[in-house]
């Protein structure tokens, strides 16, 4: 973004003239007002990059103009020209929030500069929006965090709420679940998108070393400490830190933690000075917080202060019904960033896929996938392609429910169909899912109508009707019971 359209309003003619032809020859295009009104009514009608106001006119005045600019549109520079050079002047012209301001008679070299630095700063903002933009992408909802189960759409929920805020959250689940994945969706649709995201496994850290990870240390603090070292709390001033699996942190350390949310300050090791810290914490754990309390492994006046907003992640075995939306996620990204051209899976490896009970979840599933597509000899990936995953119980119906299984199993089918070209979709998996059911009840009724008809909820001349619909055979469905 650049300026281009000017609106300079001044109540002395010869000022017009002279402005309207400097910042033209500029290749401005400048729209010129005689007083506050037409100023205003010209502003109403354009959009303006920047306005060039007189700060005493008839009619509106350009302090009363600037703060009516203001409030339409913040995003329009306004320049105050003052023919008094009082410091009243300029305190209040920049407290309404005035670009700058320039003292009559001036240089027109002198408004060429303010132009200009202007014209920089608006090409940087629009810069570091564009960043910021490029930096959120990766980590919008509908991008980085696959699913469209009820328990994800309760998980969309909470983050999009708690985002904007700088509450402290608490995000628990397995292993694998995406955990530090939910904290940087909330970092990166927050506030504090362009400020630091720092994370710290806090079991991958030896515990006489966590400390000094976390608040830093003063040269000569220990044995090897030849210089200062700036802790996480430090390198993420203004951002995110994120503590992954604090369940794993020390007591003596969790009350130093529990001290720095309290009252906002660190002191390195060995150093006397407290630091203010601005800092938003997000903690994750794998484990079950609520019984390490009980048996006095984790202090519970810092879980009360961690778990403000609480985030669980369910088991990918919990969702089934999104294993459809995530292989073909995890596909196009293998061939992203292998350079493959995986086309998709047969509807058999979906389902063995779907069934599998993914001890290690969503980051198992994503690490199986991309090495069947490296390894693949054929672009579409077929159970053979997933040796590791046969023979094993995928507690199918023990460990999904029925409409999962139903949702995993439409997923499958309809994923390689074009559905804007079907026109009777509904009625076609209506009577696909009505056919079995009322079959295996007519087996368990051994063929008694009446008694299905009942068990179903149905009127029995309906179900005859049904029975035609589906040519559902009732002499073998009473024999096979």
């Amino acid at each position: 973004m650049s300026i281009q359209r000017i609106l300079v309003a001044d109540d002395e003619e010869s000022m017009r003239w002279v402005l309207s032809k400097a910042l033209g020859k500029k290749g401005f295009t400048v729209d010129l007002a005689s007083n506050g009104d037409e100023a205003q009514a010209l502003f109403d009608r354009n959009q303006y990059d920047m306005a060039v106001l007189d700060i005493k006119m008839p009619g509106r005045s350009g302090l009363e103009l600037l703060r009516r600019f203001r409030d339409q549109r913040p995003d329009t520079l306004v320049i105050i020209m003052t023919a008094e050079s009082s410091m009243e002047n300029a305190i209040e012209a920049m407290k309404a929030g005035a670009y700058d301001y320039i003292t009559k008679p001036f240089d027109l070299n002198a408004l060429d500069a303010i132009i200009l630095k202007a014209d920089k700063a608006l090409e940087i903002s629009s810069e570091v929006q564009r960043l910021k933009t490029e930096l959120q992408e990766p980590y919008r909802f509908d991008r980085g965090i696959i699913g469209s189960s009820p328990a994800m759409q309760q998980v969309y929920k909470v983050v999009g709420k708690t985002a904007p805020s700088d509450v402290t959250v608490l995000v628990t689940g397995e292993s694998g679940t995406g955990k530090e994945l939910v904290a940087r969706a909330i970092h990166y649709n927050s506030r504090r998108l362009g400020k630091p995201f720092i994370a710290l496994n806090c079991a991958a850290i030896p515990r006489e070393l966590l400390e000094s990870e976390l608040f830093g240390h003063e040269k000569g603090a220990f044995t090897g400490a030849n210089e200062r070292r700036l802790g996480k709390f430090e390198q993420a001033q203004g951002g995110t830190l994120f503590l992954d699996e604090i369940g794993d942190m020390p007591l003596e350390l969790q009350a130093k933690l529990l001290r720095v949310l309290q009252e906002k300050e660190i002191t390195r090791t060995g150093g006397n000075t407290t630091i203010p810290v601005n800092v938003r914490i997000i903690a994750a754990t794998n484990q079950d917080i609520t019984r390490k309390i009980t048996e006095n492994e984790f202090r519970e006046d810092l879980y009360y202060r961690l778990n403000v907003v609480p985030i669980n992640l369910p088991a990918l075995r919990d969702r089934r019904s999104d294993i459809p939306l995530l292989i073909h996620f995890f596909i196009n990204r293998a061939n992203s960033e292998l350079g493959i051209n995986i086309k998709g899976c047969t509807a058999e490896a979906i389902q063995l896929l779907s069934n599998y009970d993914w001890p290690g979840n969503v980051r198992q599933l994503e690490n199986t996938l991309f090495r069947a597509a490296l390894l693949a000899s054929d672009p579409i990936l077929a159970p053979a392609d997933f040796p590791d995953l046969h023979g094993c119980r995928a507690g199918r119906e023990n460990g999904a429910s029925l409409e999962d299984l139903i949702a995993g199993k439409l997923q499958t089918s309809l994923m390689p169909m074009d559905v804007n070209e079907l026109d009777n979709l509904y009625e076609m998996v209506l009577h696909q899912m009505e056919r079995p059911l009322i079959r295996i009840i007519l087996k368990k009724t051994r063929g008694n109508q009446v008694r299905t008809a009942e068990i179903l909820g149905i009127n029995r001349n309906t179900l005859r009707k049904k029975i035609q619909t589906l040519e559902i055979d009732i002499r073998r469905e009473g024999e096979d019971a």
